[in-house]
């Protein structure tokens, strides 16, 4: 899924492994997932080391029917549970996630 994505595609899926996904999951924050049908079609993880997005995505058949607006929600509201440090998201220029 996370190849799929139209923006901030990674140049080198390789990069992220299934090890790191699970740091950030299990250690470093927490991670959630939208299903449709049991199939996986969006997951937001949120970093409370580094205290910031680490990912947000949706995949591109299911934009603009505000999946992705819950899973940022839902995301948000525990990490200020958690800390009251401001977060922050890296991404490209001229990408949607830019205005975030």
């Amino acid at each position: 899924m996370r190849n799929s994505v139209k923006e901030n595609t990674l140049s080198d899926p390789s990069l992220v492994t299934d090890k790191d996904c699970e740091e950030f999951i299990k250690i470093r924050g927490r991670g959630w997932v939208c299903k449709v049908n049991n199939q996986i079609i969006g997951f937001s993880i949120v970093d409370l080391r580094d205290y910031n997005v680490s990912a947000l995505l949706l995949l591109p058949s299911y934009e603009g029917q505000g999946i992705s607006r819950k899973l940022h929600e839902a995301m948000v509201v525990w990490y200020f549970k958690k800390t009251k440090k401001s977060i922050w998201l890296g991404t490209s220029q001229n990408t949607r996630a830019e205005e975030f």
